[in-house]
């Protein structure tokens, strides 16, 4: 399994990006699949996550700015970022685990697959 992001950048506040993930040798059928982030200086957090049924969860700080979806084969997710602030910038992960049921326990604890990472720098 190899997960690959890209469309990371820079991009002035108030813009948009939307990241991909594509995933080689995985289709989402079974457990979740999500974004992370890292700040520099910052612990890595979460910040969208959607689980094979559809369920999304979204952190506070992104919540009605940012889209998580996928493609209809399930094989790439997507992260639609709207009115970027500079406090969202840092190294962006795609991360996904088949065997993981607990939403709670994808979002703290190990997962199987993660990707390499896409930089998003929001600055004027």
């Amino acid at each position: 399994v190899q997960l690959t992001e890209s469309g990371g950048g820079w991009v002035p506040p108030g813009g948009s990006l939307t990241l991909s993930c594509a995933a080689s040798g995985y289709t989402h059928e079974s457990g979740f699949m999500g974004w992370f982030r890292r700040a520099p200086g910052k612990q890595r957090e979460g910040v969208a996550s959607i689980a094979a049924d559809g369920r999304r969860r979204y952190s506070g700080s992104v919540k009605g700015r940012f889209t998580i979806s996928e493609n209809a084969d399930k094989n790439t997710l997507f992260l639609e970022m709207n009115n970027l602030k500079p406090e969202d910038t840092a190294m962006y992960y795609c991360a996904a685990d088949s065997e993981i049921q607990d939403v709670n326990y994808f979002w703290v604890g190990l997962k199987d697959h993660w990707g390499q990472g896409t930089q998003v720098t929001v600055s004027s």
